[in-house]
Formats: C-alpha cells, structure tokens, sequence
C-alpha cells in the first residue's frame, strides 16, 4: 500500500470538498485562563475523581492498550518512523564481548538481557497533547510557534503537562449498534449514530467524560495495511455533539485518527483534529483496544491512565484501563 498516494488524494479530495462550511480560522483561548497549558483536562479535579472511583465495582479491569510490535500499524504518510526494536544485549552476547568488564565467570552466572526500541510518537495506544495540530502557526490558547517552540519541542501544551488521567469513561459501540464487527471502509460516524447508540445502551453523557467510540477497525490490528486503509471515524458534526453540546473532555477511537478521510470540512484536511485540540482543548485517543468491552457489553467505567511524560512532545504512548461501575 502508497500511504502517501492515499493521503495525496484525501489532500485533493479534501480541498474540493464542500458538505460543510469552513472551520474558523482562529484558534480557541482558554476559559480557565492565559495560563492554561491542558484545556478541558481542567475539569479532573479531586470531587471528579473521587466521583467516579467511588462507583467502581471491583472486579475485572479491562486493558485497553495495543501491544508494540515490528511490523505494526503505523502512521508513515508524512515519511515517519515504523516502530523498531532490537536487543542491544544477549546472554550469550554478553559472554562473547564483556562489555562489563567482568569476566567469562561472571558473564556465564549473570545472564543479562537489554533491548531498545523507536517509534514515531503516534504509535500504538497514544493520547495527542494540544500543540499537534494548530492554525496559522498558533496552537491552543494563542501559543505561537515562533515565540514558544524550540529545538526540543514545545514549552507549551507539552504532554508532560498532563495530568493523571482519571475520570469516567463511557465506550460508544457504534460498530454493534449497526449489527456488525466492523464499520464500512471511510463510514461517517454521525451525530444520529451516537444519540442511537445512547439510546441502546441506556446511557446519558456527562460533562467531563472520557468518550471513545468503537467502529471495530482493531480486528485488523495484526493486519497493518488493512488496519490502515480507509478507516472509518468520526464525522465534525458528531464530534460538535460530543464536545459542544455533551461536554466531552476527551474523544477517542479504535482507529488511527479518530476521523475519517477524505476531509467533509474545506480548507481543513484532518479537520477533527484542528477543531479538537487546537479550537476546544480537547485531547484525542487513537488506536485503543475497545473489543474486550464491547464482547462482555460494559458500556460505562472508571478511565485509568496516563502517557509518558515526555517534555514538549505533542503525543505519547498511553497505557489506560477500564474499571466498571456499580
């Protein structure tokens, strides 16, 4: 598969695209202040988290994390790195070069292993900060690139800003409220698709939630290629409902970008992504493992994690679960 060709034709696609209006070209400032570095993570507070953890059943946690592996999905449209990982010390190895220094003996006792591993930070189950997608060279809450990036990443809105992430999740399982395991190829996830999904699973949204929408794209995560090709996702009026009329304080999604492609919004090619994080303060999810949730139906839980705390990164892996409520 051509990810660049692909991506090449959503760009063309995207720019002659006119189902809705353009998206304002200004990004949003802060209700919490010139300050602020997190946007809607402000609404985790100490009742908020105590709030949810006080309903949590006890019994089985749900991982809902990817595992890393050569040859994974991998966003590479942009000529970025696949995830690599190679042993740096054997066993046997160590015996041979005795990079220690401390003889064939101890060598042959102590059996030391080591590995290192690369990737791109938008790999596997990962959470987006704030300053990866801007408009005219602003992230959100007016930080500028010229004035506030450098060399080793931004000194604003850096993911080791965040906080622990503890809230309520609710889990939208779009894929089994149209009666399959997997969305169509490029399926517009719409506002009705939610406010049915709602319904079914006798679920109301709550300011502060932790969204994530299951389209069944993960049966294909061992499947690079097919994972990758055409997802389906969410479409901009759906994620206008869950943001601005639900008060959602983070969206994710079993895909690779939470959206879809080609872009239904002109002048903007990855749409959701500029009107989430640059325009609302709202993080994005992808690529998290949704089917163990949807098979055993728990629809509502306490959402536990939290990604590396990488200075002035713009993404990093996120290792979440999922606790049911009582």
């Amino acid at each position: 598969m051509n990810i660049r060709k692909t991506f090449a034709a959503v760009a063309v696609a995207s720019a002659l695209a006119a189902a809705l209006p353009a998206v304002s070209a200004e990004v949003g400032r802060s209700q919490w202040g010139a300050s602020d570095e997190i946007g809607r993570l402000n609404l985790i507070t100490e009742q908020s988290r105590a709030a949810v953890l006080s309903r949590v059943s006890g019994g089985r946690v749900y991982d809902l994390a990817t595992e890393y592996f050569v040859g994974m999905p991998s966003w590479q449209a942009a000529g970025d790195p696949h995830y690599q990982f190679w042993m740096t010390h054997t066993p046997r190895g160590t015996q041979v070069d005795d990079p220690m220094g401390v003889g064939a003996a101890m060598n042959a006792h102590t059996s030391y292993t080591g590995t290192a591993f690369s990737m791109y930070s938008h790999t596997g189950t990962h959470i987006d900060a704030l300053n990866h997608f801007g408009i005219g060279g602003k992230i959100w809450n007016g930080y500028e690139a010229d004035k506030h990036l450098g060399d080793r990443g931004w000194n604003k809105t850096g993911i080791e800003k965040f906080p622990p992430l503890i809230a309520r999740g609710v889990m939208l399982d779009v894929a089994a409220l149209k009666g399959v395991d997997m969305l169509p190829d490029e399926y517009r996830i719409s506002r009705q698709d939610l406010q049915d999904s709602l319904k079914r699973q006798n679920l109301k949204l709550q300011r502060g939630d932790i969204v994530l929408i299951r389209t069944g794209r993960m049966k294909l995560f061992e499947q690079a290629e097919a994972y990758i090709a055409k997802p389906p996702g969410l479409g901009i009026d759906a994620a206008r409902f869950l943001v601005e009329d639900s008060g959602a304080m983070i969206l994710g999604a079993d895909n690779l970008s939470l959206e879809t492609f080609p872009s239904e919004v002109q002048g903007e090619y990855v749409p959701l992504h500029t009107y989430l994080l640059a325009q609302h303060g709202v993080p994005i999810i992808e690529l998290i493992a949704l089917d163990e949730l949807s098979r055993d139906k728990v629809y509502e839980f306490a959402f536990i994690g939290g990604p590396l705390k990488i200075r002035g990164g713009d993404a990093a892996p996120l290792r979440p679960v999922a606790l049911p409520l009582r």
